[in-house]
């Protein structure tokens, strides 16, 4: 089963579908809770991490005035909250935008995007907006919401594959801090006081 950009709920709607033979995955919340239950556990033997240059990024972006960082993920909350935390990753975003309530990934960038615009009390620039991810899935959420799309070939996809997709910025691996921010015109904003601000 292909899960790479597939939300959580729909992983447990293919599941359960899978495992009773009923459409609709009627099961699904349970096994999303009992998901939720293992995977501060699993977490703690697996042998995940953090994509290498992804802390130092986000380290220099909450320096940087003028930039908020929001995670949007096909996580539900609480399990993205659990890997958050286990990862140290939490104090970077101001919100989130999860999969709750929707299988929808677009529909989740949207919400994403309201809640942008609650926090800055006006819509984002488009064209100062970018979303990152590895998969089409994530190309497809940015060109939705009219963000620029960042595809780090880190996952699933191949550069090329990404690339079939047409995001604004198709990378191998995350670059230095300085040259990532070169590339989103963010030069020149650090701030004189660090202040908290993802993927």
């Amino acid at each position: 089963m292909r899960t790479a950009g597939l939300t959580d709920v729909e992983i447990a709607v293919a599941i359960a579908e899978h495992l009773t033979g009923q459409p609709g995955g009627k099961e699904a919340p349970r096994l999303i809770h009992r998901y939720e239950d293992l995977l501060p556990e699993q977490l703690r033997v697996g042998t995940g991490g953090v994509l290498p240059g992804a802390r130092e990024i986000l380290d220099d972006l909450a320096e940087r005035s003028g930039v908020t960082s929001v995670l949007l993920t096909g996580n539900t909350e609480a399990g993205a909250r659990v890997k958050l935390r286990h990862y140290g990753l939490d104090r970077y975003f101001a919100a989130g935008a999860f999969a709750d309530e929707t299988t929808d990934r677009i529909a989740i960038a949207q919400k994403g995007w309201e809640l942008v615009t609650r926090l800055l009390g006006t819509p984002p620039l488009r064209d100062r907006s970018f979303l990152i991810g590895d998969t089409p899935h994530d190309i497809r959420c940015a060109r939705a919401i009219g963000a620029r799309a960042v595809a780090v070939a880190t996952g699933a996809y191949s550069a090329a594959q990404l690339g079939a997709h047409q995001p604004w910025w198709v990378i191998e691996q995350l670059p230095p801090p300085s040259e990532f921010a070169a590339r989103l015109g963010l030069l020149g904003s650090l701030a004189l006081d660090t202040r908290e601000a993802a993927q």
